[in-house]
């Protein structure tokens, strides 16, 4: 199994970025997937998850601003997120399984002027 991310870089306060991972090594539709975050002296954070069947369900104030999705045909899950603020700076990563048994190692997000 193996998952990578790409679609992170700088983005100015209140900009949007958009996220993707893609999944190797297994069937995309049959596991639940999420994205985390990970910043500078923190702790990882969920952002939101995704189930096998396709409901979203997001963590805290990422509700109103971030959109989970993904695409079972190509192995790949989104996310996109607006109305970024220097504070979620982060590393930014998807995992596989409703334990989160398998991540990628991430993309920076880094949100600066």
């Amino acid at each position: 199994v193996q998952l990578v991310e790409s679609g992170g870089g700088l983005v100015q306060p209140g900009g949007s970025l958009n996220l993707s991972c893609v999944g190797y090594g297994f069937t995309f539709g049959s596991v639940d997937m999420s994205w985390h975050r990970q910043g500078p002296g923190e702790g990882h954070g969920i952002i939101a998850e995704i189930s096998k069947f396709g409901i979203a369900s997001y963590a805290g104030s990422w509700k109103e601003r971030a959109t989970i999705s993904k695409d079972n045909s190509k192995n790949t899950m989104f996310l996109q997120m607006s109305g970024l603020s220097p504070e979620d700076s982060a590393v930014y990563y998807c995992c596989a399984g409703a334990g989160y048994n398998y991540c990628g190692e991430g993309t920076q997000v880094t949100v600066s002027s």
